[in-house]
């Protein structure tokens, strides 16, 4: 056998399967990976530092831009945090909006998921079929609040304002047409002969294995791990709503890929139960004008598309937070990247990439 030798190339940090500015820099073997490092810090914009020159209210429009494809997650977990350390009592109707906007946006979310998949293996018809039904969540967010990515409609206390009388129709509307648009994705990618064969058996972690490397969210579940902040440590209202939560068996590619694909079926059956139940009220908390909370120090999570999205928040008393620091579920999960590629093909790193959906907005915070 003729002796080869291992060699480095760089893979990004603009490269477009990598998902943003992210750098991996690839051990070869011939066309094995023996390493992959991922190489992270192009995109740093230093927002926990801001944090501390900016009032309470003025932060939030920062926490858009962490996951720019779930703004409203974002969001919610700022502001529930705040509302935590001040001791701030959200109006029922504000709860159940929350949660639609929520639900809404994971779904958006795992839209992007599907379509950048698609488009990473090649499937180009994937990403334009997702981007067209992702519009029209974008539309019902554009009701609310006038915007389309970065909402910063979720707002300390409750939310921006009361839902427009057209929303409820058209979310309905859009959950009507729901079953449709994934049996399409499924039917377009999932049942795929060569989609399957490139995603079955590769990149299995186990889940004693993914829970050593503290990953989080569909990737953790995937691996077979029962844990969704929603039902282990039930935050606002959902400990109210009924739903599953989807797991893999063998941690690879595929599960998942599926896992996040059914979480968007959940997601339908958590705002149906909410347009059901939603109530009449306010839609905003009663508090002074000023957000001065008391001094100390504060932990709050949810479970965001990508996973546990938790935010530390330390207050000197002042209308600025002393020190905010931000756990990210796309900065955690790439820390599995290496192990997960070892072995497999130059192809494959793409693909394991892909099926843990980092953003990178709020890998480098």
């Amino acid at each position: 056998m003729p002796k080869t030798q291992v060699y480095t190339l760089n893979m990004g940090p603009v490269h477009p399967s990598t998902h943003g500015v992210l750098q991996v820099i690839l051990d070869l073997d011939g066309e094995q990976v023996v390493r992959a490092i991922p190489e992270m810090g192009y995109l740093h914009r230093g927002i926990e530092k801001l944090a501390e020159s900016r009032t309470y209210p003025q932060f939030l429009p920062y926490t858009d831009r962490l996951d720019y494809v779930s703004a409203m997650g974002n969001n919610l977990g700022y502001c529930q945090t705040v509302e935590k350390l001040m001791g701030i009592d959200v109006p029922e109707r504000a709860e159940y909006i929350r949660v639609i906007m929520a639900e809404l946006n994971r779904i958006a979310s795992h839209m992007i998921f599907f379509g950048t998949i698609a488009i990473d293996f090649g499937a180009s018809t994937g990403m334009i079929y997702a981007f067209r039904d992702r519009e029209k969540i974008l539309d019902l967010f554009n009701m609310v609040c006038g915007a389309r990515m970065t909402f910063h409609y979720i707002r300390i206390g409750g939310v921006a304002e009361d839902l427009p009388e057209e929303f409820v129709p058209a979310t309905q509307s859009f959950l009507d047409e729901f079953p449709a648009i994934l049996k399409e994705y499924h039917g377009l990618i999932t049942g795929n002969e060569i989609f399957m064969h490139r995603m079955k058996g590769y990149a299995k972690i186990s889940a004693g294995r993914a829970l050593e490397l503290g990953m989080t969210g569909p990737s953790l579940r995937a691996a077979g791990v029962d844990y969704d902040i929603r039902k282990i440590d039930s935050y606002g209202i959902y400990d109210r709503f009924d739903f599953n939560v989807p797991l893999g068996t063998t941690g690879d590619n595929w599960d998942r890929y599926m896992v996040r694909m059914q979480e968007m079926e959940e997601s339908v059956r958590i705002i149906r139960q909410a347009l059901r139940d939603l109530p009449e009220g306010p839609v905003k908390a009663k508090m002074a004008r000023v957000i001065k909370p008391p001094a100390g120090e504060v932990y709050h999570r949810i479970e965001n598309p990508r996973g546990e999205l938790g935010y530390y928040i330390v207050s000197d008393g002042s209308t600025k937070p002393y020190r905010i620091h931000i756990k990210r579920p796309s900065f955690v999960n790439l820390h599995a990247l290496d192990e997960l590629c070892r072995g497999l093909l130059i192809g494959d790193v793409v693909a394991v990439l892909s099926t843990l959906d980092p953003l990178m907005g709020e890998v480098d915070c």
